[in-house]
């Protein structure tokens, strides 16, 4: 079992590296590169949209999400265009990943936005269940008032 998953996941980083030069060749419609590139560079952020401490669907991303990625851009190249690829990706496997920082630095950008949003969010609900709260307090002190004099 665990062999079979080892085998399934170099077969995937071999077709990232395939779709990496291929995102780069001439006789890829733009866009099939603009896909293409999009599939790398997620897979290749050391950031994920979805952290992977997230139980399951931190992990959903890299084993549901890449790999249909991988699939429909793989469809979207000529053959011959993958096939000049598969040699520049064996080769590349051998030197290791390159990073994309990029993509990396916008994922991070945008998870900080989404929690300064919820922050922000969160605030203005608490202050506005705290004027609900005082106005609250003041028809009930009004009332009382009323009925003493």
């Amino acid at each position: 079992m665990f062999d079979k998953i080892k085998t399934w996941a170099k077969r995937l980083k071999r077709q990232i590296f395939i779709l990496y030069f291929a995102c780069k060749d001439e006789r890829v419609p733009w866009h099939a590169k603009v896909f293409t590139a999009c599939v790398v560079a997620y897979a290749f952020s050391p950031i994920d949209i979805i952290p992977d401490f997230i139980p399951i669907l931190g992990y959903l991303d890299d084993v549901i999400l890449v790999p249909i990625g991988i699939m429909i851009a793989l469809k979207m190249i000529p053959k011959s265009v993958i096939t000049d690829c598969e040699v520049k990706a064996e080769e590349m496997m051998k030197n290791g990943k390159p990073k994309n920082w990029i993509v990396g630095s916008l994922i991070v950008m945008i998870w900080v936005l989404i929690i300064i949003w919820a922050i922000i969010y969160i605030y203005g609900l608490m202050n506005s269940l705290s004027l609900i709260d005082n106005a609250h307090e003041y028809s009930l002190i009004r009332r009382i008032s009323n009925h003493m004099v």
